[in-house]
């Protein structure tokens, strides 16, 4: 991930963070209880790699995001 503003008064584009938003409140940062906030933090990387190359996403037809990405989807894309 990098960061990108949107633009002002963008709607579209506003909507497409706040999901991002209450995806990663539900799954990863209240979804289970953690023992300290070093420990959520050091597990949003494999989330965020999940959220990618495994979780369907309804937008993607039930595929994960980076199956839309042409040349990579296949595992030693991912791997190296």
């Amino acid at each position: 991930m990098r960061h990108r503003h949107a633009r002002p008064y963008s709607l579209w584009q506003n909507g497409k963070v706040e999901r991002m938003n209450r995806t990663l409140a539900q799954e990863w940062q209240y979804g289970r209880a953690w023992g300290s906030e070093a420990g959520r933090a050091s597990a949003l990387p494999a989330f965020i790699e999940h959220c990618n190359w495994e979780r369907p996403h309804s937008a993607c037809g039930g595929m994960p995001p980076m199956s839309r990405v042409v040349g990579v989807s296949n595992l030693l894309a991912h791997n190296t």
